[in-house]
């Protein structure tokens, strides 16, 4: 058998939204993936000092599940706030360092005398405009700031003598420190979005930004790995590698929402780890079928395409949260993704993405590998699996309105699922504030305007309702 290839984890940023990254690790870490070297470079920096604090995949997963997204808002002194356009950023690090940080479970010390994997971290050094590789033996509490500090939203750390920033502008995934250690194998965990589309406003414009120059420098670091990979075949290796460099990349399949949808309840932690899960296992299961046909590991195609995704519409959600007695008694909590509203109105077919997290005494916590939700003949139609206990099992759902009742009866109605799983049938009921009225909580993201949010909500839920319970 030959030997294993020599990996490398690489953790990109993404912002907050690097909860996505967890649900990735967790699947990576079930698929048996082993790594000597880990690299991170803005939110990434949180999620590998984590696992270099000596969390596990799964401690990551509830972390951030658990982690309350305000505690990353710390104001400045007024006095900041007065001198306007002189302000260094809008908010400062304290919730950061005495809040998030602890939550999360990362630790300096800890980190530092890390062993089994080597860690580098990336920071900008304003005073050279480079970027600084660090290695975990010699990360400290300045450097970890300063890896997530994103100008104009948080001032600068200053170390050494120089303001140091997060190094997104320089690069957002550092390939090469990867390969100049020896690797084959790159993982490249990658959240930053890629689509054609240009939007309005000036927010949406300093994403772009980051879009641009992340990409940008990944394609040319893709660009002198495809090089390296010629020299290689003609014998030649300059960091002793002894065969082609694969580069892997999971990323979602559309643009995660962004961070001020996370901070207004748009889109939560637990929902983005149940989608990095899926979105990973669904990479994994690709990997898997090319080898299955004698295809060799490729990984993703260099250039542009290796990060590009689908471009949403005007992108509908909502939370499920459902418990009953099957299964020895079990909760499901579900996130519901229609990325294309319109679309999905304009129809067939009505089919909405589904990622969630299934617990009970006799399956475990366990995370979806794949699901979908359809509008179907006047019911929502949901199909989902998961592993338990290395057994795979499906999960169906049903949910419709009942026959009979006034309209508020019918629609309360809803609150039932009917489940079938594992060859046992049985109903789940809607739990939590919305569980007299399900499917009432719906959230809009990717909107051009307030006013298209607004009304595209108050469109889709109209279209849900008269879906399922017939015109009022």
């Amino acid at each position: 058998m030959p030997e294993a290839p020599r990996r490398s984890l690489i953790l990109a940023g993404g912002g907050m939204r690097v909860a996505w990254q967890a649900g990735v690790l967790l699947a990576l870490e079930e698929a048996g993936l082993e790594f000597f070297h880990g690299d991170a470079t803005s939110g990434g920096t949180m999620n590998l000092a984590m696992l270099l604090s000596g969390l596990s995949p799964s401690e990551l997963c509830e972390r951030w599940r658990t982690l309350r997204v305000w505690d990353f808002a710390a104001p400045l002194p007024l006095r900041e706030y007065l001198r306007a356009p002189r302000v260094l950023g809008l908010a400062g690090a304290d919730g950061i360092v005495g809040k998030v940080f602890p939550h999360l479970g990362i630790d300096v010390d800890a980190i530092r005398a890390a062993r089994g994997m080597e860690g580098t971290f990336n920071v900008c050094n304003h005073a050279t405009k480079e970027n600084e590789t660090i290695g975990h033996p010699e990360i400290d509490l300045g450097a970890l700031v300063a890896g997530i500090s994103l100008p104009v939203f948080m001032p600068p750390v200053e170390r050494h003598g120089a303001s140091y920033t997060d190094s997104v502008w320089v690069k957002d995934a550092n390939l090469m420190a990867a390969v100049k250690r020896g690797a084959e194998e790159l993982w490249l965990v990658w959240c930053i979005g890629n689509t054609p589309a240009y939007r309005r406003g000036a927010f949406a414009q300093y994403v772009h930004m980051i879009e641009q120059s992340a990409n940008g420098v990944l394609f040319e670091e893709l660009d002198r790995i495809e090089e390296l990979n010629r020299a290689i075949a003609a014998g030649h290796s300059a960091y002793g590698q002894r065969r082609a460099v694969v580069v892997h990349v999971v990323k979602p399949r559309y643009p995660l929402p962004l961070d001020p949808d996370f901070f207004l309840g748009r889109i939560d932690a637990s929902t983005l780890v149940a989608m990095g899960y899926r979105d990973a296992r669904g990479y994994l299961r690709s990997v898997s079928d090319g080898a299955s046909r004698g295809a060799e590991a490729a990984g993703a195609p260099f250039g542009p395409r290796a990060t590009s995704m689908e471009e949403p519409g005007v992108r509908v959600t909502w939370r499920e949260h459902a418990v009953g007695d099957l299964a020895g008694g079990m909760r499901i909590d579900l996130g519901v993704e229609v990325p294309d509203a319109q679309r999905f109105m304009s129809g067939p077919p009505r089919q909405a993405m589904l990622a969630g997290r299934v617990r009970g005494p006799a399956l475990g916590d366990v995370l979806l590998e794949a699901g979908s939700v359809t509008l179907d003949d006047g019911a929502l139609v949901y199909d989902a699996a998961f592993v338990s206990d290395g057994r795979a099992i499906r999960l169906r759902g049903r949910r419709a309105a009942g026959g009979e009742g006034s309209a508020l009866e019918r629609l309360r109605s809803l609150a039932a699922l009917e489940v079938e799983l594992d060859g046992q049938t049985g109903v789940l009921r809607s739990a939590g504030r919305c569980s007299a009225v399900p499917l009432s909580r719906m959230a809009v993201t990717n909107a051009p305007s307030t006013r298209a949010r607004l009304s595209t909500a108050a469109r889709f839920r109209r279209f849900l309702l008269e879906a399922l319970l017939g015109p009022s």
